[in-house]
């Protein structure tokens, strides 16, 4: 079980500070951790000075040391804490927000690793964390820090990429595909510079979104379908600038209350986000000009459109634009990533057995694989076992002869 902060702890943190002012060496000690163990290079002095608090931490070479390796099971294990954090936090905007910026400063037009930016866990320095687009995102990282301290072999990029799926999955979203390996960045310098991620008040929104976006290789389509990411969370006024102190959807949390959502239901994946925006019927509601230009722009239209009317089609669309931000500029290690494919499991029937409970799709599909294991086929039933039949009817004669006298 893993300590969990409390919400009003991580909802708090003022990250224009630089520090929280409960816990103010949290930022120096996570930039040491990460320094100490990842850095390859020889030993070295490292500077971190959030603000006015500034502490020197050697950093030693680990190129001789036998380095944890990351197993799918550390995956499995890590996504399971991140479940149990989402479920006692209500945390699935902030975390889905923190894998996004992360991922977002990628630029297709630099081939250099990490110059190019992206997936690669360089937003936990506070160089990166500072940019006026990650306010507040600082809380993310307090609550993935004991998850990270309890699984080492798994990068920090990793860990805001699982924490990000794994959060919009548990709202009711689609099941994105991933693979894990992610190399972290070592230092606060292989920071990308600032202004790399979307703006919502740029004055040509559609103009600004496809400058941003296509920078990262993204689409039309992929543009509208990541937009629908905003089904989920808030804006708050004291860091984007954007939003309303509370609204009625918002003034009771969960979480810290206040701020504005673009939907009713703010802590549910789903399509709402852009019947909401197409049809500006609640003035509780956020909208923002980036929002609108989806049905104001004709390309970015058409999808949005089908969007309001079709949700299956938003998920798929929706998983494969986010599993692609997900590797954004990242580099591998193994090459081909780490998934998480179920393994097989053998299917014991008496476990599943129950006159109260109807039984789920899951474990209707385990019947079917024994059933074709076995032999059998939608078409064409189990072959038939004459022999054992033959003894089954013999059987059957000698109770009745016995019964009834020899009838």
């Amino acid at each position: 079980m893993i300590a969990l902060p409390k919400p009003a702890d991580f909802f708090a943190w003022d990250v224009r500070a630089g520090v929280a002012p409960s816990k103010k060496n949290a930022a120096v000690k996570r930039e040491f951790k990460s320094n100490f163990f990842q850095s390859s290079a020889v030993a070295k002095v490292a500077t971190i000075a959030p603000r006015k608090l500034r502490r020197r931490a050697l950093v030693i070479s680990n190129s001789s040391s036998t380095s944890v390796k990351l197993s799918a099971n550390d995956l499995e294990e890590a996504k399971l804490a991140v479940k149990e954090l989402v479920q006692n936090t209500h945390s699935n905007p902030i975390l889905i927000r923190l894998g996004w910026h992360d991922a977002g400063t990628y630029n297709k037009d630099i081939k250099e690793w990490p110059k190019c930016g992206g997936a690669n866990g360089s937003i936990r320095f506070t160089k990166e964390m500072g940019h006026a687009a990650n306010a507040g995102l600082q809380g993310a990282l307090k609550l993935l820090d004991p998850i990270k301290d309890k699984f080492p072999a798994i990068s920090y990029a990793d860990l805001f990429q699982l924490a990000s799926v794994t959060a919009i999955e548990l709202a009711g979203g689609p099941k994105i595909p991933m693979r894990y390996g992610r190399v972290d960045t070592t230092t606060p310098e292989e920071c990308p510079e600032e202004g790399m991620l979307p703006d919502a008040g740029a004055p040509s929104p559609a103009e600004h979104l496809r400058k941003v976006f296509y920078r990262m290789g993204f689409n039309d389509k992929e543009i509208v379908a990541l937009s629908g990411a905003h089904t989920l969370g808030r804006a708050r006024p004291n860091r984007s600038g954007w939003g309303k102190d509370e609204t009625k959807y918002t003034k009771d949390g969960p979480g810290l209350p206040g701020g504005q959502s673009w939907t009713v239901h703010w802590l549910k994946f789903d399509n709402s986000y852009f019947r909401e925006v197409k049809e500006k019927r609640d003035a509780e509601l956020l909208v923002l000009p980036t929002d609108a230009a989806l049905f104001e722009d004709p390309s970015f239209k058409v999808y949005a459109e089908k969007y309001a009317e079709d949700q299956e089609t938003f998920f798929k669309d929706y998983a494969e634009a986010h599993a692609k931000l997900s590797e954004l500029g990242a580099k591998f290690d193994p090459p081909e990533g780490i998934t998480l494919e179920a393994a097989p499991q053998k299917f014991v029937a008496a476990e599943y057995s129950t006159p109260k409970k109807e039984l789920s799709d899951s474990m209707k599909q385990k019947i079917r694989a024994e059933y074709l294991g076995l032999g059998g086929s939608p078409e064409q039933p189990l072959k038939t076992n004459y022999f054992l039949n033959i003894i089954v009817i013999i059987a059957v004669l000698a109770i009745l002869t016995w019964l009834f006298g020899g009838f």
